[in-house]
């Protein structure tokens, strides 16, 4: 749950006013927008012009199209995460969907990441690497587990001194845009959520089940 920026990436306060009133919504280094259209053939007129478009920018989308659904995200891949083009291209499609008339389909967008609390994190993962069907990969110097397919949640390991025999050590962090996140905290407690720490609030909040049973609600700094 450690934040960091990287020179020329735009954290979600960068991107806020050049984005609002669009469908796109800015997390965990992406710009995520979903429509709805009439049906499948307006959608895939939708992705058809803004493949045009993003063609000539030669900055290029990744589009999931469904059934009068058209989701894209927006990465810059060689800079790690979004910029300024991004932005451009973002905007760029809004238009055409006002145009063509697709709706803003208001799925905001999440991401879960399971946290395994472990003495010797070199150990286990194997374990997890190949009962999950995961690879290994770096992030913030810090070696975790992803589904090669990108379907399902990433694995990280958190190094602890003396296991904790206490408690569940294995818990999951939700991350969600920076707007919704304080309303997602009130809503996990309204069902009886408990919150066990808001110390690093707006990062990241520590609830649980009456069970014990962690959960980290999330923000992403880019």
């Amino acid at each position: 749950m450690s934040h960091t920026r990287t020179h020329g990436i735009l954290a979600p306060a960068d991107t806020e006013v050049a984005i609002a009133g669009s469908a796109f919504v800015h997390l965990d280094g992406s710009l995520h927008g979903s429509y709805k259209t009439a049906d499948f053939a307006s959608a895939l007129r939708l992705v058809d012009r803004v493949g045009e478009d993003a063609e000539a920018m030669n900055h290029h989308p990744e589009v999931r199209l469904g059934y009068g659904t058209v989701t894209f995200r927006l990465h810059s891949h060689d800079a790690g995460g979004v910029t300024a083009r991004d932005v451009k291209l973002a905007r760029r499609i809004q238009e055409l969907a006002d145009e063509l008339g697709a709706r803003n389909a208001h799925a905001a967008p999440a991401r879960y990441d399971i946290a395994i609390d472990c003495t010797d994190a070199d150990v286990i993962r194997p374990f997890w690497m190949v009962g999950l069907g995961y690879k290994e990969v770096v992030a913030e110097g810090e070696l975790e587990l992803v589904d090669p397919h990108g379907n399902g949640p990433r694995v990280w390991f958190q190094h602890m001194e003396i296991a904790r025999t206490d408690r569940n050590r294995i818990h999951i962090d939700v991350y969600v845009p920076t707007a919704d996140a304080e309303s997602r905290v009130q809503e996990i407690i309204d069902v009886g959520g408990i919150l066990l720490s808001d110390e690093h609030a707006p990062d990241w909040w520590v609830l649980a089940d009456e069970e014990g049973n962690e959960l980290c609600v999330c923000t992403a700094a880019n």
